[in-house]
């Protein structure tokens, strides 16, 4: 037992800590920690990263100091020691690379012949970051929604490729402020570190270049070179890329050199790597490397925050309860939240109307689309499921592979991956612990019997409609 005592002191410390600060960062920060040892009153901990030990002592070093006294005594000291760790959900990066070139791509250049290969002038050239200055960390409101990228991001600004989220993958939803933040983050670097060569670009734009660029004679050398002479490639919509090989593999080459080189990498997606269709594998584990971050639907208050933000921004005063209302009736993202501002600020110029909660709930039908699915939760869609079967929540949720219950579970896992806004791991768990590979392949069955299967197809069609889902989405 005496070997256990740091794994039993740190779980004390972990119950006095949990009771003082809020669930999220509780979670985010302090359920990823490791014990390694407890010799004397010296206490070893494991940490993912060398950042998540920073933001510990910046904002929870007196909290940590005053459990550790009571637990281990006054004297105690505390060590971290960065490790990879199986229970967070960070991922860290690996050291090891292949050669995986394609002849009809040109090899990726060595980062000690750079300077002699690289077209010449093409370093001393000033390169346009293409950084929207109103997109910058000031603008960007924080909140449980967004604090781990965000955390993350000014981390990066400080030593941009020498850090332990190279790449930073960020993925969200439409409107919750992707772009805006990797480029905030690309404007922090500059700030910071104006020698640095900061690009952003879009999928898109990429995948346009490197088509002029194969059309034009001897021109896709350039264009590797180009990519590979930046410091910090920001990367909008990389699911742009599906089903486009050619530009994966030339992104995959410019990827292994940047990262290769120390340079910093920067990419944002709408869904996380693990749910990205038709790029390669090869990619997707490159995305993994670094630190994968979720931004979420903001909560109330950070909603509220928003529009005051905005409101100060533009020199405008609006009535609390108005702003009250907004945070309240808008939930979907911050565009949409954004966007309803400015329109009710139009309409009230325009009209001569003061600005009322009246006038804000008599635009807000027009402005915010309410589906009838907005509230529709895993539990909804469990129970409906059991009810048009005939089945019994405890048969449901058991691990019977008989057809019938399985098929059962596996409409539940499409509808609430169609339907709702909860992630693969959030529905597997709704569903007794179901991993986030069984709900893409549930998915993917029930999709392939639709097609194939009349019968099939009318249980599906008729839940929804039980359900009153907007089957157009």
């Amino acid at each position: 037992m005496a070997t256990e005592k740091h794994i039993e002191v740190w779980r004390k410390c972990l119950s006095i800590i949990k009771d003082n600060i809020d669930e999220s960062p509780y979670n985010t920060w302090f359920v990823p920690i490791k014990p390694i040892s407890l010799a004397d009153q010296r206490l070893d901990l494991g940490v993912p990263s060398e950042f998540f030990k920073e933001y510990i002592e910046e904002h929870y070093l007196g909290l940590m100091t005053r459990v550790l006294e009571r637990e281990i005594g006054p004297q105690v000291q505390l060590y971290y020691h960065v490790t990879t760790l199986q229970d967070t959900t960070v991922t860290y990066p690996q050291k090891t690379y292949r050669d995986l070139s394609n002849p009809t791509i040109p090899a990726p250049v060595n980062p000690n012949e750079i300077d002699s290969q690289i077209a010449p002038g093409l370093r001393r050239m000033e390169v346009d970051a293409n950084l929207n200055p109103n997109y910058n960390f000031e603008n960007f409101i924080e909140g449980e929604c967004n604090r781990l990228g965000r955390s993350a991001g000014l981390q990066i600004t400080v030593k941009p490729g020498n850090n332990a989220f190279n790449p930073l993958f960020l993925f969200g939803g439409p409107g919750l402020g992707k772009t805006h933040l990797a480029q905030a983050i690309g404007i922090g670097i500059k700030e910071q570190h104006p020698e640095k060569v900061v690009l952003y670009v879009s999928a898109n734009k990429f995948q346009t270049q490197y088509m002029d660029a194969v059309q034009k004679k001897n021109k896709l050398t350039d264009f590797l070179h180009f990519y590979q002479s930046i410091d910090v490639l920001i990367l909008d919509d990389v699911q742009e890329f599906a089903e486009k090989p050619g530009t994966q593999n030339a992104f995959f080459h410019i990827f292994n050199y940047l990262h290769l080189s120390g340079k910093q990498l920067i990419l944002t997606s709408d869904r996380p790597p693990v749910e990205l269709q038709g790029l390669e594998d090869r990619l997707l584990s490159r995305f993994k490397w670094g630190l994968t971050a979720e931004l979420k639907k903001p909560d109330y208050q950070t909603r509220l925050a928003i529009l005051k933000a905005k409101c100060m921004r533009e020199g405008i005063a609006l009535p609390e309860d108005v702003l009250h209302f907004m945070a309240s009736a808008i939930t979907t993202n911050v565009r949409e939240l954004e966007g309803s501002l400015i329109s009710l600020m139009a309409n009230a110029t325009l009209m001569h109307q003061p600005i009322t909660v009246e006038l804000a709930r008599s635009l807000m039908g027009a402005l915010v689309a309410t589906p009838t699915q907005e509230d529709l939760s895993m539990e909804t869609i469990n129970k409906e499921v059991c009810r048009y079967f005939g089945l019994t929540s405890d048969l449901f949720m058991s691990s019977s592979r008989k057809r019938e219950i399985s098929q059962a579970r596996q409409i539940a896992m499409y509808l609430g991956r169609q339907y709702t806004e909860y992630s693969l791991t959030e529905i597997g768990a709704s569903l007794g612990g179901k991993t986030h590979a069984t709900v893409l392949h549930s998915c993917k069955t029930v999709r392939d019997l639709m097609d194939t299967d009349s019968t099939f197809r009318t249980y599906v069609h008729d839940i929804e409609k039980s359900l009153q889902l907007n089957t157009n989405k």
